[in-house]
């Protein structure tokens, strides 16, 4: 799958990174969002596979989508099954957050990207379009800190596994009203906290990398992009879990669904008997083979966002593959038009 499309997942991303940051500053959240979504559609369909889109996103905040179960790539298309032969077709799952932090790029602010992971069909887990309680960490800490226990023991350990004390670590948080105790209880554990607004896959995925100055993700976030940061960690080899959250009183910011029993019903509808699991890496990205890809919009922790020059602009891309185990930094110039000439007289 990497040696086959690799290379065009890349270009996926990078284009709705470009895309959206024509947008950057402008306070036009939903258009950068559209944009987006049009040319990661766009180019996804000139791939030679039949992808579906197994989480998308739009739904929670009424944006334009790449809807769940659409079927995206040119053996998508009932007219080009002559072109696609059984034996050769390539059949994946796609996970998609095209403008991760919508309004990171609307007010021009770090850390939004272009974001997809994709693994062979049912590698990933359809998570609703609800929130989810998670926890990253570094690869050392994986499978020593745990999500039941409380910050404050987490801290503890990650303290241990990465020979730092507890006054050295990072813990990135989403700043919302749902979360105030949780920081309350890491700063006074010892630990730094590092509040963003928007845009939580970035964050889990900058545990993975030492040098990044951050050491954990925790809290509430959405369960959709949980999944795309647990397909990076499983690549990586980092630590995710994830938990869903079905009752509106924790969240405090609204959900799908109009109480916590339509949604524990609306969990069931979907398969899932226990709404309280909780997931690992390995069960939210399941799959042989997996692929996470992100091109920075604007920049962040990990990649430059784009940078328009005349005739062109300039990406940072992130891939991570389970198949080769590696994580690839992507430096692009992308041309739009030959630059113009100047004649001298």
């Amino acid at each position: 799958m990497e040696n086959t499309i690799g290379l065009e997942i890349i270009e996926v991303v990078e284009q709705a990174a470009i895309a959206s940051a024509k947008w950057m500053g402008k306070g036009e959240k939903d258009i950068a969002d559209e944009v987006a979504v049009e040319a990661m559609r766009k180019r996804m369909n000139q791939i030679n596979m039949r992808g579906r889109i197994v989480i998308g996103e739009g739904e929670r905040d009424d944006a334009p989508m790449l809807y769940i179960g659409e079927e995206v790539g040119i053996c998508a298309d009932p007219k080009a099954k002559l072109e696609c032969s059984p034996e050769e077709l390539i059949e994946i799952d796609i996970a998609v957050d095209p403008c991760e932090g919508t309004n990171l790029v609307a007010y021009g602010q770090p850390g939004s990207m272009a974001v997809l992971a994709i693994s062979e069909k049912g590698g990933l887990f359809a998570a609703p379009d609800f929130y989810m309680k998670k926890l990253a960490a570094p690869p050392a800490a994986k499978g020593h800190v745990d999500i039941n226990k409380s910050a404050t023991e987490n801290l503890k350990i990650l303290s241990d596994c990465l020979d730092r004390s507890i006054e050295e670590l990072v813990v990135v948080v989403m700043k919302r009203e749902r979360h105030n105790d949780l920081i309350k209880e890491i700063r006074e554990a010892g630990a730094r906290v590092q509040l963003i607004a928007d845009g939580d896959v970035g964050a889990a995925v900058s545990c993975g990398f030492s040098g990044t100055n951050i050491h954990a993700l925790m809290g509430i976030g959405a369960a959709p992009e949980g999944v795309i940061s647990a397909a990076a960690m499983r690549a990586f080899g980092g630590h995710f879990q994830g938990q869903l959250i079905y009752d509106p009183a924790i969240v405090k910011t609204g959900l799908i669904g109009e109480s916590k029993e339509a949604n524990i019903e609306r969990l069931k509808s979907m398969g899932i008997e226990d709404p309280d699991k909780v997931y690992d890496a390995n069960e939210l990205a399941s799959g042989e083979t997996v692929l996470f890809a992100a091109c920075g919009i604007t920049s962040g922790n990990l990649m430059q966002g784009v940078r328009f020059f005349h005739g062109g602009a300039r990406t940072q891309s992130l891939v991570i593959s389970t198949q080769s185990k590696t994580a690839r930094f992507v430096d692009t110039i992308h041309m739009f038009e030959q630059p113009k000439v100047v004649q001298l007289h």
